[in-house]
């Protein structure tokens, strides 16, 4: 990447700290040395568990503001019974309504996103109370987020956020992992990916994405003869919008939705190029409905709405037949 891009202005690490690799294999002695080591770093260098700053440079009004969203994760027992562990949401409505003041523009980051993982159907990773709260925070105060950026699935993916209209008002961008794992979750086909890391273009006084570019690891040719990272797409290009918008991306989800060739473009993103399979109606009604929707109950509504068009879709022809068939039986058994 220092030859791709030798100076970026700035780089986003949504995590994970530890290797994934089997309990067997690490440890717990080991993976908490490591966390040790890595959080005595992080407090010489950044300035607590979640923080906001300015973004440097003499044509900007950006705001970079950082998450623990580990305080939201539904495996985190000590946060369960909490309404605002740490008291951070009043700290992001806060920290957005001086932005909006100050007419600056922000970006989130954060490792755990909200919102369903697209691999595995209704897998939630904030509780709902959490998700819930986030959620309104976006519509609330959408016009000074200028873009989101989160980890945790290893996968190339996005979120969009609507307003009680239905309009597009925040996008959610979603980071393939450095790391090749292979997701452990149990019903999840094929989990894994190829490295991938990617470059944003932004315009630095209004922090419009205008640009996606990803770079990837083929591993099967890094093993077979060397290891090379090449450009996988660029946004603009693969999916033919204009930038990097919410309504952009909202564009990109319509075409994924309605056009198997996009979908299809798309699915073989979303694993950095690893898993070159169809992906089927099932697949697509999980990647659809966990882009489109973050909240809870609107995602289930989704799930059930594709589901029924799938089967109310189902041809007629052998229902016909069927009932041709029951019919000329009853009618041999009356002559019989």
């Amino acid at each position: 990447m220092k030859e791709i891009l030798p100076d970026p202005d700035f780089i986003l690490w949504t995590g994970d700290d530890t290797p994934h690799v089997p309990n067997e294999k690490l440890g717990e002695e080991v993976v908490l040395e490591i966390i040790a080591n890595l959080t005595a770093l992080i407090k010489q260098v950044f300035p607590g568990a979640f923080y906001s700053e300015k973004l440097l440079g003499p044509n900007t009004k950006g705001r970079m503001i950082v998450l623990n969203t580990n305080l939201y994760y539904d495996s985190n027992n000590q946060t369960a019974g909490l309404e605002d562990p740490g008291g951070q949401f009043q700290w992001l409505e806060d920290v957005l309504t001086n932005a909006s003041k100050a007419e600056e523009m922000v970006y989130i980051v954060g490792h755990i996103p909200p919102g369903f993982f697209e691999k595995k159907q209704s897998k939630s990773w904030f509780r709902k109370h959490f998700n819930k709260r986030y959620t309104e925070i976006v519509q609330q105060h959408h016009a000074v987020i200028a873009a989101q950026f989160f980890g945790h699935h290893h996968t190339d993916s996005f979120r969009m956020f609507y307003s009680n209209g239905g309009s597009p008002i925040a996008a959610m961008f979603l980071a393939p992992g450095v790391t090749p794992w292979k997701t452990t979750l149990p019903g999840v086909h094929n989990g894994a990916n190829n490295p991938g890391i990617r470059v944003f273009d932004y315009d630095r006084g209004t922090l419009q994405v205008k640009e996606v570019v990803t770079y990837y690891l083929n591993l099967t040719h890094a093993n077979l003869v060397a290891p090379r990272w090449e450009r996988e797409y660029r946004l603009t290009e693969a999916f033919q919008v204009p930038d990097g918008s919410a309504r952009s991306m909202h564009m990109v989800l319509e075409k994924i939705s309605k056009d198997k060739n996009y979908l299809q473009r798309y699915y073989q993103f979303n694993s950095v190029k690893y898993d070159l399979t169809a992906c089927d109606e099932s697949c697509q009604t999980d990647h659809v409905c966990a882009i489109r929707e973050v909240d809870f109950l609107k995602y289930e509504e989704c799930i059930k709405a594709r589901s029924f068009t799938a089967v109310s879709s189902l041809p007629a022809k052998p229902l016909l037949f069927l009932c041709s068939l029951l019919g000329l039986l009853r009618f041999q058994g009356h002559l019989w």
